[in-house]
């Protein structure tokens, strides 16, 4: 059961990752991977408010934390992409612009989460 529970979660994740992907470049333009590091940075952002609401509050069921952080987060999310996104631009020799995606994505990834945890601590305090 808990194997439906994520792929169902993980269905709905990547469904809505593949809009970003869709919505991303129409926005920003191409040659540079905004939709991965918007979806890295924003599930970053979702898994510490989700983490910090299922900690603190809302007492969610196990059921429940899978289909939305290993499942939704986790289909919403993706490494892969970020790695052949850095790997494309290392071929193409835009060094700078492949070192600076690492950062950006690794920082404001990581500060989204904490930023997360954050804002579910302060409505539930």
């Amino acid at each position: 059961m808990n194997y439906l529970i994520v792929a169902i979660g993980g269905g709905l994740g990547s469904a809505l990752r593949y809009g970003v992907n869709v919505w991303a470049p129409q926005l920003f333009g191409p040659g540079y991977p905004w939709n991965t590091l918007i979806v890295n940075v924003v599930g970053g952002f979702i898994m510490g408010a989700l983490t910090g609401l299922a900690i603190l509050k809302l007492n969610f069921s196990p059921e429940m934390r899978l289909f939305l952080t290993t499942g939704m987060v986790g289909g919403f999310t993706t490494f892969s992409a970020f790695a052949l996104d850095f790997v494309v631009l290392a071929e193409r020799r835009e060094y700078v612009l492949a070192g600076g995606y690492v950062l950006a994505s690794v920082v404001l990834s990581i500060g989204a989460c904490f930023a997360g945890l954050a804002v579910a601590r302060s409505i539930l305090a």
